[in-house]
């Protein structure tokens, strides 16, 4: 008895160096990845444009800051981000709800089509509701009114766009907590408004923290939706970064603008560190589909069908107003714009391939894309999972402990950054030795798991922590090594977070523009450089393609969401808070 116990103290003195080193060394291959393929290609396209001739150019931060057109684009940058990203969670919450908690008839399918808008690149989003909203579109035809270069098309646009992320974050979650808890506060005499507000609501916490984040991020960077419905009236600044960088080729102002948005990001990501800390703790977690009920009185169909109802105006009319255009020929509806799109015959100037080779292409770079953002944010949300952090003997916070806190910031980095800069980037820094991968095949994944990563760790990151830490620590008492208390304890709670982590690498990899479509080869286009170009010209033909392709893209993505809808992973053993853990992988 002496010795076992004399084992378990040893094995407790050696908890906690051996999970540092731990810690550190998962942290290193993520490290890597930013460091060579995110804060250099930055580093110098910013360096290059402040940096003439080895003359630092500081004066244009004076120049650019004191002009008040630039002024005037920062306050709309941010003031639009934060009036979407209020907007969002408004409208998806009850939806985050209604999928988590209701069974319901056509639930899968009605989920995928939830997140076929978020696939779709910026311009397009920004095209179907050009169709809805603008001068001939279906408002002005059967109202006669018109929402183009307003304020509320771009809202909108970004609401449509971002929908599925509070519901997949939050709703994945919620899904697996454990309602039981909410109902012993309303038999204590809580109401059910102030069950919910006091139970319920600080365990979402960090989903929602991660949601918003993630959406004000999105929208901060706005670039193709605000373009086309902001006209010349709106601009953020990632459009101003893109006129300066591609129309006027002032590097030296498009690279102060980058340091801006730079700056503004990083200050949100402190915020947002500090925010999910305090709300950091264990939550009893269980098996999903033994939550999900049909819906009873008044009060919750009301809220299910007031949900169907904006998914069905807000989501599922721009796609089908953009569906309809891809039908509508010159000579009634027909397949012309279809059958072209396969044709050589159709590959003009624009093209060196016919337009549909796009899709094989999109497909590959998104498998392959995926693949690699699954494995530096797992690995990233396996550092950074950890307990509350002790202060040291001074009341200190630990070296290790901030280390992980600035670790955890800069990996979200990319999502905040102007993917025109990062294109450009790839393209000067990545074109010689020891790093010539500028004909690489997978010059393109590398980009676009670069967006994935964030969407991977903050999926998995709430999940993770949820965990209660006692049972790792007991796995090691017991001998576990490290990769076995992963296996057995973390594994299996997490599989369902880690599908739809994959199904949002995915996504964001199909649909991705900003840096992509400075590095595709022209022989290698993906589906939505594909549509950008057929956009940027002129004609009733090329509208048709790029709506036909726009189709392609949201079928194919249907089709690729509904197929991990449907897995389902054999289930095992485990808990968390002695409560059963879904192993079901529904994503």
């Amino acid at each position: 008895m002496v010795l076992a116990r004399s084992e378990v103290a040893r094995t407790h003195r050696r908890g906690p160096a051996r999970a540092t080193a731990l810690r550190l060394g998962l942290m290193a291959v993520p490290l890597a990845f930013f460091a060579l393929f995110f804060a250099y290609p930055v580093a110098a396209i910013v360096g290059r444009g402040l940096n003439d001739g080895g003359q630092w150019q500081l004066g244009r931060f004076g120049a650019v800051l004191g002009d008040p057109d630039v002024l005037h684009v920062l306050w709309f940058t941010l003031w639009q981000a934060a009036a979407s990203t209020a907007l969002t969670l408004l409208v998806a919450l009850p939806g985050a709800y209604v999928f988590a908690r209701f069974d319901f008839p056509g639930k899968q399918l009605l989920r995928v089509a939830v997140a076929v808008p978020f696939v779709l690149p910026t311009v397009v989003v920004g095209a179907a509701f050009l169709a809805l909203v603008g001068r001939g579109g279906l408002l002005d035809h059967l109202w006669g009114v018109r929402l183009d270069t307003s304020v509320w098309a771009i809202l909108l646009a970004h609401v449509f766009f971002n929908y599925a992320v509070v519901v997949r974050t939050v709703g994945g979650l919620w899904a697996q907590l454990d309602p039981r808890q909410e109902e012993a506060a309303r038999v204590l005499g809580a109401g059910r408004f102030a069950a919910w507000r006091k139970v319920t609501l600080p365990a979402l916490g960090p989903a929602v923290a991660a949601a918003a984040l993630m959406v004000f991020l999105f929208t901060f960077t706005s670039f193709g939706v605000v373009q086309i419905l902001g006209g010349p009236t709106f601009s953020t600044l990632e459009v101003e970064i893109y006129r300066q960088t591609a129309d006027f080729l002032d590097l030296p102002t498009a690279a102060v603008l980058t340091l801006i948005q730079f700056a503004a990001v990083l200050g949100l990501l402190a915020l947002h560190a500090w925010t999910v800390r305090r709300r950091e703790t264990a939550l009893r977690l269980v098996d999903a589909s033994r939550t999900a009920r049909r819906p009873s009185g008044p009060a919750q169909w009301a809220l299910l069908w007031g949900t169907l109802a904006v998914i069905a105006v807000l989501l599922v009319l721009p796609l089908a107003v953009l569906v309809e255009r891809s039908f509508a020929g010159p000579d009634g509806y027909g397949l012309v714009f279809y059958r072209t799109l396969s044709s050589a015959a159709s590959a003009d100037s624009t093209f060196a391939v016919a337009p549909l080779d796009a899709l094989w292409n999109s497909l590959a770079y998104g498998v392959a894309a995926t693949a690699i953002a699954l494995l530096i944010g797992g690995l990233a949300a396996a550092a950074l999972t950890r307990s509350r952090p002790r202060s040291g003997p001074d009341g200190r916070t630990p070296m290790v402990t901030r280390l992980l806190r600035g670790f955890d910031g800069l990996l979200m980095l990319p999502l905040g950054v102007s993917a025109v800069t990062v294109g450009f980037g790839f393209l000067i820094t990545l074109d010689e030795p020891p790093l010539d991968l500028r004909s690489s095949w997978w010059l393109v994944p590398l980009a676009q798991a670069l967006v994935g990563v964030p969407f991977v760790i903050r999926t998995m990151l709430p999940v993770l922590r949820a965990v209660d830490s006692r049972l790792r620590e007991a796995a090691a008492v017991l001998g576990a090594s490290p990769w076995q208390v992963w296996r057995e304890v973390d594994l299996p709670m997490v599989r369902r977070a880690l599908l739809i982590a994959a199904g949002f690498a995915f996504a964001v990899s199909l649909g991705e523009f900003g840096a992509t479509v400075f590095i595709a080869r022209p022989d290698q286009p993906t589906l939505p450089v594909a549509v950008t170009r057929l956009l940027g010209r002129a004609g009733e033909f090329n509208y048709g393609q790029a709506m036909a392709l726009s189709t392609i893209l949201m079928v194919v993505c249907a089709g690729a969401l509904l197929a991990l809808e449907r897995i389902r992973l054999q289930p095992r053993t485990g808990s968390a808070g002695g409560a059963p853990i879904d192993h079901s992988g529904e994503f």
